[in-house]
């Protein structure tokens, strides 16, 4: 026989999924820590299967947590359970950080391959002094507007209008006369190499 003038708690019966993600999209930090305590652990599970590093597993746990409070409204049950739906998006989580990890690495591998390739030696000077020699020798072999044309265009960074207007020619013969030199150009230092 119960006695009385003592209160007793009596424990809350579980909120369906759905009554929760509801109460959670209206703000009900109550509500959201049933969430979190429901599936917490299977959305860490997920991200630890896929990262295989319980670090970073617990902070694509919190980001989806935090995606979930932050896009509660946007949960649609017809789509899915709650529980789906929160696996879901932390497999998705968890891949987007492989992913940028892995793009971390292989950015760091190149810049170590080409620093590695990039050392330069006394050869290095000796060709591109040579490389140099021989662009001003091709150049010699331009007539006065193709030169012009060319030095305006590759060297103060103009566009075709923009060395028109500088030299006061019509579009149409600072075109041919850069094709012209340029074309000169390259069969000259095909020829020197």
């Amino acid at each position: 026989m119960p006695r009385r003038g003592l209160l007793r708690a009596v424990p809350a019966a579980p909120a369906a999924p759905e009554e929760l993600m509801a109460a959670v999209a209206d703000g009900d930090l109550d509500a959201f820590g049933g969430l979190y305590d429901r599936y917490a652990a299977a959305v860490h599970g997920v991200a630890t299967r896929v990262l295989r590093d319980p670090i970073r597993a617990e902070e694509v746990t919190q980001e989806v947590f935090l995606e979930a409070w932050r896009g509660a409204d946007g949960y649609r049950a017809e789509l899915g359970g709650v529980r789906t739906w929160l696996v879901t998006i932390a497999h998705r989580r968890a891949i987007d950080v492989v992913r940028s990890v892995e793009a971390s690495r292989a950015r760091e591998d190149r810049a170590g391959r080409r620093e590695l390739h990039e050392v330069p030696g006394p050869e290095t000077e000796v060709l591109a002094d040579a490389e140099r020699a021989d662009v001003r020798r091709c150049l010699e072999g331009l007539t006065p507007l193709q030169l012009e044309s060319v030095r305006l265009a590759y060297y103060d960074g103009l566009t075709y209008p923009q060395v028109a207007a500088r030299l006061g020619r019509p579009l149409s013969t600072i075109k041919t006369r850069m094709a012209d030199g340029l074309a000169r150009l390259r069969d000259c230092m095909e020829a020197g190499a």
